[in-house]
């Protein structure tokens, strides 16, 4: 397999992983320390979505680390075919969830008029904004993943 920027063991790989779950664990942390977040559908999906996404990353990027300092390749194709079909089903676990809070958001806070709930939906928005952030490296990620299973 190839070996270029981004894939498994390299210094950009690591650094697309950490600032995944670091993403994921902002989006969660803002909304966890929401008191009502669970009345709401799409931002417990959310939460359960960033949840997985957050220990995904963190797994690889103690992975991608451990590579780096024993300087390994993590190049085999079984290897490589688990990290693309982990990193798409995140990806797209991420999107969904971003995407239907996002919804849910503009829908009762912007359009309805409803945000009672003063510094309360600042902390929604935020965490839809922080989930949007990690999905974007995370979609990076999968398509070198891709990319790199077909150069393989």
């Amino acid at each position: 397999m190839k070996d270029f920027a981004g894939t498994p063991g390299t210094g950009l790989g690591l650094a697309l992983r950490t600032s995944q779950f670091i993403f994921a664990a902002g989006s969660i942390a803002s909304m966890a320390t929401t008191p009502n977040f669970f009345n709401f559908t799409a931002f417990c999906y959310l939460i359960a979505s960033m949840g997985l996404q957050f220990i995904w990353s963190f797994v690889l990027a103690l992975l991608d680390a451990y590579a780096l300092v024993k300087k390994k390749v993590l190049h085999n194709a079984v290897l490589v075919s688990l990290f693309v079909v982990g990193d798409w089903v995140t990806a797209t676990l991420s999107l969904a969830a971003a995407s239907s809070s996002a919804g849910i958001t503009v829908l009762y806070f912007n359009d309805l008029g409803r945000c009672h709930f003063g510094q309360e939906c600042q902390k929604y928005q935020i965490s839809v904004a922080l989930a949007f952030l990690s999905w974007i490296p995370i979609a990076i990620s999968s398509l070198i993943m891709l990319w790199l299973l077909a150069a393989g």
